[in-house]
């Protein structure tokens, strides 16, 4: 359990940075900023990583109150991968979310940053990796989610919407590759 291996968190970390896809929230998050004002990049880092680490640890034992067991949890969660991963790719959008009234913690930290698709990912995961390495790919996310809000707007016009555009599809095929192997390895433990 409290084993550091690099490779998974290396592997956690990128699984995280597709489904939480900061980067390719720019755009939303200059849209948010030109209509809210400042956005305190701090305060929803900090928020964010808080809100997935705590549902790292009783996001299990919420799920055994209501009698769902991991492997249903990630299959389900495979599911909703697989969906934001079409998003990406295909451009399209299949959640919606209502308009937000203030961009301080809503809706930065939450949902855009710590998301049902994170959320789901993070139990997903903890069926497959170690809970150290997990905490660690998410305190480095939260460190990278901090840079893109702090610099988004320079990030934003040294790759242009073009630029932005090739990432989100990149990892929207990492992502789904992500979804296929999450739900062939939980799916047995349904029958079992």
């Amino acid at each position: 359990m409290f084993e550091i291996d690099f490779r998974e968190i290396i592997t956690v970390g990128m699984v995280l940075f597709a489904v939480i896809d900061i980067v390719g929230t720019i755009p939303i998050i200059v849209d948010l900023r030109s209509k809210h004002g400042h956005i305190e990049s701090e305060k929803a880092s900090i928020v964010a990583g808080i809100i997935m680490i705590v549902f790292l640890f009783v996001g299990e034992e919420l799920l055994n109150l209501i009698g769902i067991d991991v492997n249903s949890f990630a299959v389900a969660g495979s599911f909703v991968l697989f969906f934001l991963a079409l998003e990406m790719i295909l451009g399209i959008r299949i959640y919606r979310d209502e308009e937000a009234s203030s961009a301080s913690i809503v809706p930065l930290a939450f949902p855009l940053i710590a998301g049902a698709g994170t959320m789901t990912t993070l139990l997903s995961l903890r069926s497959q990796f170690s809970t150290i390495n997990i905490v660690i790919a998410i305190l480095l996310n939260i460190i990278l989610v901090y840079i893109v809000l702090k610099s988004s707007s320079k990030i934003e016009k040294i790759l242009g919407e073009n630029g932005l555009g090739v990432i989100r599809k990149t990892f929207g095929v990492v992502l789904l590759a992500i979804a296929v192997k999450l739900f062939a390895a939980n799916v047995k433990g349904l029958f079992v």
